[in-house]
Formats: structure tokens, C-alpha cells, sequence
């Protein structure tokens, strides 16, 4: 049998792979600060008896893309966007600490300061709650402000202080649920540099444009895989035909 077959079919597989990450990218075009996935094929060679005239291509990650994405104004008082590098904390399903860049944050009725999601925004002490209010407003440094429930404006106070980190993105690995943790697990360091814009929201970085491009490209490449693999399968016939007729 010639094993070019196998060539072609791990190809058509590791493209297959890709084109899920790549996909997966296009339906979250518009998750308020998602960051996209990177994949990048690299060349296994085959080793065995005989020349190493076959090479495997395999799907690598490459990580994620850390670049920003673009800034919305929404006016609201609970919507906020880190500025340049950093990350919201917050307190994943598992109970760890695990880090955001979406700032569409909600107050529960139990006055429970969460993200879009349901998952607790924390501080130093753990997950952040608020008092009963009747405005809650949140500083560039973090620091969450409300007007108790009944007072007037004039009696704004300090509740708490919103956690944000900004650890090397290296030492970042992302989950299937799209927070971030630290490779070694544990908490980040607050990083007091890190600010946030009130009032405005950051989108999504992945380009549309260029990821329907590679959705196309992927598509061709997997096509051009399967044609390899019933070409392999046409010279098999048509050489065990060949050894039929001697």
C-alpha cells in the first residue's frame, strides 16, 4: 500500500482541526472581550525504514492573540474596559481565581457584583458585594463606589476595590470556558497600573474578514487532501490490476 495515503488523510485531519478553532473564532466575533485562538500547521517527518521522503503536517497551538479589540462607548455605569495590558479577576465555576478582559458587569439582586456570564467579579478579599444603592459607579483604579439605598448623592462611599492583574501573558493559558489562569495555578499580583475606562465596552479582536479568508483557504486545503487520497487509492487499483495481468 503506499502509505502517501496516510499523508494525505493525517492532513485532511489536522485541517479539519484547524477550521474548528477557526470557526470557533467567527461565533465569538462579537463575545465582548474574547480573544482569539491561533493554530499554525508544522512538519512532522516520518521516520522508519527508507528515505524520509514524507512529511506529516500537523496543527501546533500557537497560543492566543493578545491584541486588543475595539472600544464601544455604552454610557453604562457598570460596563468598563481595561486600558491597554491587564485583566479583570473573577472566580471561575471551579472556585479559582481566573482572569477577563469582558467588562459587562451586573449587580444581582443579593448585590453580587458579577460578570455578563454569572461569574463573581473579586477583590483582594474575595468575590465583590455591594450594599443596597441606588448608584453604583466604578473608578479607573477599580475601586467600586455606590449611594446607599434612601441617601442622597451627597453620601457616595467606597465599598470595595475591583482586583486587576497583569501577569505575563506567557505564563497565561487559556480554557475551554475562555477565562484565563496561571500556568502554575495560584492568583496573580494586583498590578496598580492597570486602569479601566467607565462606560465603555471592548469588543472582540478576531477579524472577520481575514478569518472568512481562512475558513475558505482551510476549506481548499482539505479539498485538495481528499483529491490526494483518491488519487492514492487510483494508483493502488490500478497497480494491483497491473500485477493481475502478469
Amino acid at each position: 500500500m503506499d502509505r502517501g495515503l496516510y499523508v494525505a488523510m493525517t492532513g485532511a485531519k489536522q485541517i479539519m482541526r484547524a477550521q474548528a478553532v477557526n470557526n470557533h473564532n467567527i461565533a465569538n466575533v462579537d463575545t465582548t472581550g474574547f480573544r482569539a485562538d491561533d493554530v499554525e500547521f508544522t512538519s512532522d517527518p516520518i521516520y522508519g525504514p527508507g528515505y524520509a521522503s514524507r512529511v506529516n503536517a500537523v496543527v501546533a497551538d500557537a497560543g492566543v492573540d493578545f491584541s486588543g479589540g475595539v472600544l464601544q462607548t455604552t454610557g453604562r455605569s457598570l460596563d468598563v474596559a481595561v486600558n491597554g495590558p491587564g485583566f479583570i479577576a473573577v472566580q471561575a465555576p471551579d472556585g479559582s481565581e481566573a482572569y477577563t478582559r469582558a467588562g459587562d458587569l451586573r449587580v444581582t439582586a443579593a448585590g453580587e457584583v458579577t460578570t455578563a456570564t454569572g461569574l463573581p467579579v473579586v477583590s483582594e478579599s474575595g468575590p465583590l458585594s455591594i450594599p443596597p444603592s441606588t448608584q453604583v459607579s466604578i473608578g479607573s483604579d477599580g475601586t467600586v463606589s455606590v449611594v446607599p439605598l434612601g441617601l442622597s448623592p451627597a453620601a457616595q462611599s467606597q465599598v470595595d476595590r475591583i482586583k486587576l492583574v497583569n501577569p505575563p501573558t506567557s505564563d497565561l493559558v487559556k480554557g475551554a470556558d475562555g477565562l484565563f489562569h496561571l500556568r502554575s495555578g495560584g492568583k496573580a499580583k494586583t498590578d496598580e497600573s492597570v486602569t479601566l475606562a467607565s462606560g465603555v465596552l471592548e469588543g472582540s479582536n478576531v477579524n472577520a474578514a481575514e478569518s472568512l479568508v481562512n475558513m475558505i483557504e482551510l476549506q481548499r486545503l482539505y479539498e485538495l487532501q481528499i483529491k490526494s487520497i483518491n488519487s492514492s487509492d487510483k494508483n493502488e487499483q490500478s497497480a494491483e490490476h497491473l500485477m493481475l495481468l502478469q
